[in-house]
């Protein structure tokens, strides 16, 4: 029987693989949610397990990691929430400190011969009244929010009544398919580390970051402590998306000395935690190398939107169980996403 060439399966692959992922984009509002409900799931099986384990009802194993759940959803909105509502009463404050801002950057530029050309620009197309949309922008986006975790809730609960049986069904399937179990089984494991410990070093993080700000009278604190959080679960650029909305801020309130402290601030607390002590402890638990983070950072992000950045690593676990681990013949792919060679 004659095999087709590899170039062209590979080629039918990379096609078929763009086409699933622009269907998948072309659903993002329902398949974002989705997926943020099955990784929640995920993270609090170990919980059901337990009360399993123990004996307890059917429905105390439901409802015990729902209610785990829903208390932190509930949590993180009414943060968001109270935040929001405060930054964006506060924004439309610093019309006059922007216009200031621009001017003495101008004059900055001019006493070094420098281009004003860009600044003067700048200047005059500033509007203040634009602050104001900036801040009905953010509410309209926290309205989209709060509609995406009500539907989350509702897959969460739906997931959570299922999971007794999808478990006893997967476990009934591994005399079958035992590489399709044990993969999902490892993905399942070490997306609830990858989670666990970026959570741990994420309030951490987060609430040394909102120490920091407080201190150096940075207004809102708490909120972008919570931008700090959820940022780190974006693989690479999350340090930086959680740097730039407390540096603005900084320095339109206390000017160029506030914003580099807070630089520094957040600088060194990154490299401690980050650099420092969170390997020591998620290791190479992920199985992923520093390229396959970084593309499946930019592929999740084009295909769900900001929530495809958070969940870019389960995401690419998910993947790699069921196109890679679930294939015995598929050892070299295995060593290329992971890093390491094969077993001999």
């Amino acid at each position: 029987m004659n095999t087709l060439p590899r170039a062209l399966v590979i080629l039918v692959g990379i096609a078929g693989a763009v086409i699933a992922l622009y269907g998948i984009r072309e659903v993002a509002s329902i398949a974002g949610p989705v997926v943020l409900a099955l990784v929640l799931v995920i993270a609090v099986a170990p919980v059901r397990g337990w009360l399993h384990a123990k004996g307890l009802p059917v429905w105390l194993q439901v409802a015990v990691p729902f209610l785990v759940v829903l208390l932190v959803l509930l949590s993180m909105v009414g943060i968001l929430t109270i935040s929001v509502t405060q930054l964006t009463s506060l924004l439309p404050t610093y019309a006059s400190e922007f216009e200031q801002l621009l001017a003495a950057a101008q004059q900055w530029a001019a006493t070094y011969g420098l281009g004003t050309d860009v600044l003067e620009r700048a200047l005059e197309a500033f509007d203040p009244s634009r602050l104001f949309e900036l801040a009905q922008g953010l509410l309209g986006s926290l309205i989209g929010v709060l509609s995406a975790s009500f539907l989350v809730v509702v897959l969460l609960l739906a997931m959570c009544l299922d999971a007794p049986v999808t478990a006893r069904i997967l476990t009934a399937g591994e005399e079958r398919r035992p590489q399709l179990v044990r993969a999902l089984a490892t993905c399942a494991r070490k997306t609830r580390r990858y989670l666990i410990v970026s959570t741990i070093f994420g309030l951490l993080t987060a609430a040394l970051d909102v120490l920091a700000l407080s201190l150096l009278g940075v207004p809102l604190p708490l909120l972008w402590g919570f931008l700090a959080l959820i940022a780190n679960y974006i693989p690479n650029i999350g340090f930086v998306i959680a740097l730039l909305p407390p540096t603005m801020l900084a320095l339109l309130d206390g000017g160029v000395r506030t914003m580099v402290l807070v630089i520094i601030a957040y600088s060194v607390i990154n490299v401690v935690t980050q650099s420092f002590i969170l390997p020591k402890f998620l290791g190479d638990a992920v199985g992923l190398t520093t390229t396959m983070t970084f593309l499946s950072l930019l592929v999740w992000t084009f295909v769900l939107g900001p929530l495809g950045a958070i969940l870019a690593i389960p995401l690419s676990l998910l993947a790699r169980a069921l196109l890679i681990d679930s294939d015995p013949s598929a050892t070299w792919a295995q060593a290329l996403v992971s890093g390491r060679l094969p077993d001999r």
